[in-house]
């Protein structure tokens, strides 16, 4: 309603001059501001303590260091002569009828209002009690949900270890069984190699020992005769 009153009497103010502009202005800034992103305070629990039912205590603790005690009352009374006096405020039949239903509300407070209070915090007592054990369900079945995962993850930690012990053992056992096949690879290739030296010189000496001294000197007689030959072609290549 007040948003409502704002903008009716902004718009009946665009006519008004710089006046009328400027609270315009200032009504479209008030809804068109940024909200404030700032944590609010928490709200009180209990109102604050009121004089009368309806003063607040803060405004007696305010006026006393300049007024004193009697100050705030000297004030009120003195606003509400003040009232009466210039007619500001007159006392006609509206007032005796507020007064009335002021005497009814007050008396309707003082009567029924501890017992509404009694039965509004019993109903929200019940309301938090119930939320304090929805709150306490969903705590311990988020606990139990999280050991369970921290034993799910211990043993799938153990299993993880297991894995790799196991593997390091294969890898381990590979390497050895690797490792032994090699050797008997070289100690075969060894043995080929000394059987084909002994082969080889056995060979060797049986034809040694079979060559006669008469074949030596036939054989070494036979190569010199050979090498004059190549030498006297050469000769004759190089004359060419």
């Amino acid at each position: 309603m007040l948003s409502r009153l704002i903008v009716i009497s902004a718009n009946s103010l665009k006519g008004c001059g710089p006046l009328g502009a400027g609270l315009v202005h200032a009504s479209r800034s008030l809804h068109t501001s940024p909200q404030s992103l700032a944590p609010l305070p928490p709200l009180p629990e209990t109102g604050g303590k009121v004089r009368h039912g309806i003063f607040p205590e803060e405004l007696f603790q305010l006026l006393y260091p300049k007024t004193g005690v009697t100050g705030p009352y000297m004030l009120g009374t003195g606003l509400l002569v003040y009232m009466l006096s210039k007619e500001i405020y007159v006392i006609n039949h509206e007032t005796f009828a507020a007064a009335s239903i002021g005497a009814v509300i007050i008396y309707g407070v003082k009567k029924f209002g501890p017992s509404v209070a009694s039965l509004a915090d019993k109903i929200n007592e019940e309301k938090m009690a119930k939320a304090q054990e929805v709150k306490d369900l969903a705590i311990s079945s988020l606990t139990e949900a999280i050991e369970d995962e921290k034993k799910e993850q211990c043993r799938n930690n153990v299993a993880m270890l297991l894995e790799t012990n196991y593997r390091e053992r294969l890898h381990m056992v590979t390497n050895e069984v690797k490792r032994r096949l090699d050797y008997q690879i070289a100690l075969q290739n060894l043995h080929h190699r000394l059987e084909q030296e002994h082969m080889v010189n056995w060979v060797e000496k049986s034809v040694i020992g079979s060559i006669t001294p008469q074949q030596e000197k036939e054989s070494i007689a036979k190569c010199i005769t050979d090498l004059k030959a190549l030498a006297k072609a050469t000769q004759a290549r190089a004359a060419v």
